[in-house]
């Protein structure tokens, strides 16, 4: 796939592949809540028309390769490409509606088995997480979309769905859904994404141990709000972005007893790029995360 023909898939196409819905629609513009922060208005606008978008919480805006570069965290088009073209592989003809189906209507011969493919393996290894872990937590997902086959790592949650991930493509199968695991303990832990929570497992085995939440997107932060204020203390492993930040300080607004592990780790975008030792341009310094021990203790620290 090349930028022209990138360019020819819908906007909206693209979000319902990934598992993303409109709020509203407003004449051709749909509305959606950001996928960049969590928000409870709608500040992200799609124009049908053109085939754009702009976000008003953060003013940037642009075409559909802009929007994927921006969500996958790169500078690279042909990156943008690709996982455009895992996403929605065949630019749509057909008009969109507010009320079209789901992507889950479109998805077929889904198949679920233990993890075991060589590309997926690789991955795994490529972002240093256990294999024997992350066949613990996840699955291999087979399944055809507009005829062509897909395979990734699948990661449940709590309503059914999965959260998927291939080497060119990050994604879910709906319902979207946060992923809970519940120790009862006083302390949880909070995490954006899986890959990060199997991060730290991998760091520290221990950790398992303890209760912990699974947004699967900040988005889904309200959704969680009720099993986190059951703990007595809340360990925020988010992300050291804007999305992540936002998140914090809503949980902090909330008076929960939320602390921000993600100072432990600021050199790095997020625990995965602590454990691959992926540091931000701005940072050249080391820094060794620290978790204080909760009841039952924690392990003292993060090491590769």
């Amino acid at each position: 796939m090349n930028s022209e023909q990138a360019k020819q898939i819908r906007i909206e196409e693209y979000f319902y592949r990934i598992g993303i819905k409109p709020s509203k629609e407003r004449g051709h513009n749909l509305w959606y809540k950001s996928p960049f922060r969590n928000e409870t208005k709608p500040s992200f606008k799609v124009n049908q028309n053109i085939n754009q978008w702009h976000d008003f919480g953060s003013g940037d805006k642009g075409n559909i390769i802009d929007l994927v570069m921006k969500l996958h965290q790169t500078d690279s088009v042909s990156e943008a490409l690709q996982a455009i073209e895992q996403a929605a592989p065949h630019p749509q003809n057909r008009s969109f509606s507010f009320r079209q189906q789901e992507i889950s209507d479109e998805i077929s011969n889904i198949k679920v088995k233990p993890l075991h493919h060589p590309a997926l393996l690789q991955l795994l290894n490529e972002r240093k997480i256990s294999i024997e872990l992350a066949r613990q937590y996840c699955k291999e997902m087979h399944y055809t979309l507009n005829g062509k086959a897909y395979f990734a790592i699948a990661f449940p949650n709590d309503n059914g769905g999965y959260e998927t991930l291939n080497p060119y493509f990050k994604g879910c199968i709906p319902p979207k859904e946060i992923t809970t695991f519940n120790r009862k303990t006083a302390t949880v832990h909070l995490f954006e994404g899986f890959m990060d929570y199997l991060s730290l497992l991998t760091l520290q085995a221990r950790q398992a141990d303890i209760s912990a939440v699974v947004l699967n997107s900040v988005t889904n932060l309200d959704k969680a709000v009720p099993f986190l204020s059951k703990h007595e203390k809340i360990n925020a492993f988010l992300d050291n972005d804007e999305a992540g930040k936002q998140a914090l300080e809503k949980l902090q607004k909330l008076n929960l007893p939320v602390r921000d592990i993600s100072k432990r780790y600021a050199e790095y975008k997020d625990v995965n790029d602590y454990l691959c030792r992926k540091k931000l341009p701005k940072f050249q310094k080391k820094q060794t995360i620290e978790t204080e021990k909760p009841k039952p203790k924690i392990g003292k620290r993060f090491r590769r």
